[in-house]
């Protein structure tokens, strides 16, 4: 895979052998981030677990203390009095079925994070099928069913995120932007991390972390030791 000039010299900062202490690592990954825009840093575990099994499912969600950086816009459904508190909450879109039929009918996508009361997840089921594939659907897992709507809304924009195991077995979840610098990225790391850990299911045999790596955008990836959080 091509490379260009300035990733090449990014590269030449960090050595592919060693683990970094968080902070450390996170502070070469600002070092070498080059692009014209503000980056974000992305954290990626890889879990000694089996994601085809049920029991080893690792999913939550949790409020990075300084944010992702990131405004994330909300769409939740709700009625009565629900509605006017998810919108008092700062909920970019509210509704119910007219929203159903907005994105099944005019393919609508423009929001970030699905909310839903339990009395509407009746029709929500209906988006199951379009919002499952893009990681839209809600879930009482990753907080985001939920009969405060109000609370969900205000920890989403204050920047809680969902982190949760692809098919290889690897958590891919942002923890904020270049310009937030190594500290306040260590505090969302470990925020991140030890919730991670806590989330280890039962069912998992043998080394639960096996790797993680912090990267930006366009930077090259560092990886990280975890000793600190096992």
């Amino acid at each position: 895979m091509f490379r260009g000039k300035k990733y090449q010299q990014s590269a030449k900062l960090i050595d592919r052998s060693v683990q970094y202490d968080p902070t450390e690592a996170l502070g070469l990954v600002v070092k070498a981030a080059s692009a014209k825009f503000d980056e974000t840093v992305e954290l990626h575990v890889k879990l000694g677990v089996d994601s085809r099994h049920a029991d080893q499912q690792v999913r939550g969600a949790v409020v990075l203390p300084n944010g992702t950086g990131k405004t994330r816009r909300v769409l939740v459904f709700a009625k009565d009095a629900k509605l006017d508190e998810a919108k008092e909450a700062g909920a970019d879109f509210a509704g119910g079925m007219d929203l159903v039929e907005k994105i099944t009918k005019e393919n609508w996508f423009d929001f970030d994070v699905v909310v839903a009361s339990p009395d509407m997840m009746g029709i929500v089921g209906r988006l199951g099928k379009v919002l499952g594939p893009k990681g839209l659907m809600p879930s009482p897992k990753a907080g985001t069913v939920t009969p405060n709507v109000a609370a969900a809304v205000k920890e989403i924009k204050a920047g809680k995120v969902e982190y949760r195991l692809d098919k290889t077995n690897i958590i891919h979840c942002p923890i904020g932007k270049v310009s937030f610098g190594s500290e306040k990225l260590t505090e969302n790391m470990d925020t991140l991390m030890r919730a991670i850990i806590k989330a280890k299911p039962a069912a998992a045999k043998g080394q639960y972390v096996r790797s993680c790596v912090v990267t930006s955008t366009m930077g090259p990836g560092v990886k990280v030791s975890s000793a600190k959080y096992l």
